[in-house]
């Protein structure tokens, strides 16, 4: 975790926060001045945010200066425009200033507001800071990172089971069917996740229909952290799928958290068996239509467990930093008092 340096937006850039939301700004720069962040300039709107990048954003980019750039987008989410936030901070810049806007950032993300920033990009050039370095950045992102060579050797065993499995699928099938498993899919459930994906809904959930021997697609819709406790059954096992809005560290994410609901011994020895079967395959089937892992798999007796603080906790396990010293131990009771032997 990155130490914080205090330092905070003054009233003037506060209130500019404000008249941004309103959509006639294309960037403002964002700068520390007196232990106090600025507002240290800004141009508008006048085309696309592509047309307008180059346009924009390397006139207001200082040589040697460290500076933050907040960029808008056209893009909407949630009835506010889109941020991409640029970290200029030159290699040939002082180390103090270096060390004080990379501990700074947080801080200008949480008063900017975290959920607004799309994405970021940290640039130590001014080349860094054009659309065509800020088109590198995305497609650097985006590719996959170099596998060792035991994770190559993983990945090809994965592909041999995949390509085997299919193998055992009919290709007239019409009915979709998770892998290792036999049970069919429910049909609303690729559209669902496709709007899960999007972030059109938040929240889907499963169950496992037994006489008919169906993976069935029971709720699809959008909901708070604070209403899923009351989605989980007190008397039935479901699968639950759930994108968890939080703040880390200074930075907003949203988590796919994949819940497995069991009410303990309120459900027959068929459905619990049933369930844990069945739970790696649902896990994969919907990280193949995501397009994305589930970044958490938890398995629950009760709904009351699900509070904002437990999953958060669930994927930033709080690390204890402190170590109890080494202690004697203590010696059997009423053992006596020492003897002393004299030597011969």
């Amino acid at each position: 975790m990155s130490h914080q340096t205090g330092i905070k937006c003054n009233e003037e850039l506060q209130k500019f926060f404000g008249k941004c939301r309103e959509g006639h700004y294309r960037v403002l720069k964002v700068s520390i001045k007196n232990e106090q962040m600025v507002l240290d300039g800004w141009k508008p709107k006048s085309a696309s945010w592509e047309k307008d990048f180059d346009l924009t954003v390397p006139k207001l980019i200082s040589g040697a200066q460290p500076s933050f750039l907040l960029y808008r987008f056209d893009s909407l989410k949630g009835g506010t425009y889109e941020w991409l936030l640029i970290s200029y901070i030159p290699e040939e810049a002082p180390v103090r200033e270096k060390m004080i806007y990379a501990s700074t950032k947080a801080t200008l993300k949480k008063e900017f507001g975290s959920g607004q920033i799309k994405d970021e990009l940290k640039a130590t050039s001014k080349e860094d800071a054009t659309f065509n370095g800020y088109q590198k950045h995305k497609k650097l992102v985006q590719s996959p990172a170099p596998l060792t060579s035991a994770e190559e050797e993983l990945a090809e065993l994965k592909l041999r089971e995949k390509s085997s499995i299919a193998d055992l699928v009919s290709i007239d099938s019409k009915q979709q069917t998770m892998s290792a498993v036999s049970f069919p899919i429910d049909q609303r459930a690729c559209p669902a996740l496709a709007s899960f994906r999007d972030g059109r809904i938040n929240y889907l959930q499963f169950s496992i229909v037994i006489d008919k021997e169906v993976i069935k697609l029971e709720e699809a819709t959008a909901i708070g952290v604070h209403q899923l406790p009351g989605r989980v059954p007190d008397d039935k096992a479901r699968y639950h799928l759930f994108k968890f809005p939080h703040s880390h560290e200074g930075d907003y994410l949203e988590s796919n958290i994949f819940i497995y609901s069991m009410p303990g011994y309120n459900c027959s020895i068929k459905e619990r068996m049933l369930y844990s079967s069945c739970k790696a395959s649902i896990v994969s089937f919907i990280e193949k239509e995501l397009k994305a892992n589930v970044d958490k798999k938890i398995e629950i007796d009760s709904g009351s467990e699900l509070t904002e603080e437990f999953l958060h906790d669930e994927l930033h396990p709080k690390i204890n930093l402190h170590q109890p010293k080494f202690e004697k131990p203590k010696g059997p009771p009423n053992r006596g008092a020492r003897r002393i032997i004299k030597p011969n």
